[in-house]
């Protein structure tokens, strides 16, 4: 069993059926993707492998996600809950497709009635940053009349970057100033302008985000 994730297995509580429920945890964006069961032994070749299996309850049998379309979950963390009944699994999401309909996740239905997901199904919420990228991208694909990110869009290069030329000295003074609420505000108004700037470039937030995913741990600078 790989040492970083040793859990206590003798300390999770299995139901009668020797299944405990896991959710399926996208490790950058903190979307929610699929929830499925495990039983002791789907759990030891998930920590073993760092991959992740399944128990299904309607085959009975082992499942190893991925193994037929090639959407793997690669482990990135393991947790579990108060109660050690639930298992909480970060993963990489191979492809981004967790849901058998083709979806990001398998959590797309927010109206009355039930939609048949797929590639287009509303994708699942996930953190502030990453709402506010997509906000953008869908004003870049579908611009809005009057809209803030659309005028600085249309301006370009010219437009974004002076922008956010002003809104690093106004962090920066806020910073000087040692005013929290002000700082916020300046670092929100900041990285506003960046994501316009990387949506205008062609970069994606989630890029952004591995990179920094990939430097934890890296050797520290000198």
């Amino acid at each position: 069993m790989s040492a970083p994730w040793a859990l206590p297995l003798d300390r999770l509580r299995f139901n009668s059926e020797g299944l405990i429920p896991a959710i399926a945890q996208d490790w950058l964006d903190g979307a929610v993707l699929m929830l499925a069961w495990m039983n002791l032994e789907a759990l030891e070749l998930t920590l073993s492998s760092a991959e992740v299996h399944y128990w299904s309850r309607s085959r009975k049998e082992l499942w190893h996600k991925g193994a037929t379309s090639g959407h793997y979950q690669q482990l990135k963390g393991i947790r579990y809950d108060c109660d050690a009944d639930v298992l909480l699994i970060s993963i990489n999401q191979v492809g981004d497709v967790a849901c058998h309909t083709g979806a990001r996740s398998c959590f797309f239905d927010a109206g009355q009635g039930p939609s048949g997901g797929g590639a287009g199904a509303l994708p699942p919420p996930a953190d502030a940053c990453t709402e506010l990228a997509r906000v953008i991208q869908a004003r870049a694909a579908v611009p809005e009349s009057g809209s803030y990110t659309n005028k600085l869009l249309e301006g370009g290069d010219n437009s974004i970057l002076k922008k956010i030329g002003e809104e690093s000295v106004e962090f920066v003074m806020a910073c000087k100033d040692n005013n929290p609420g002000e700082i916020a505000s300046e670092a929100a108004d900041l990285l506003f302008h960046l994501q316009v700037a990387l949506t205008h470039h062609g970069v994606s937030w989630r890029q952004v985000q591995e990179v920094l995913a990939a430097r934890r741990g890296a050797p520290r600078r000198s």
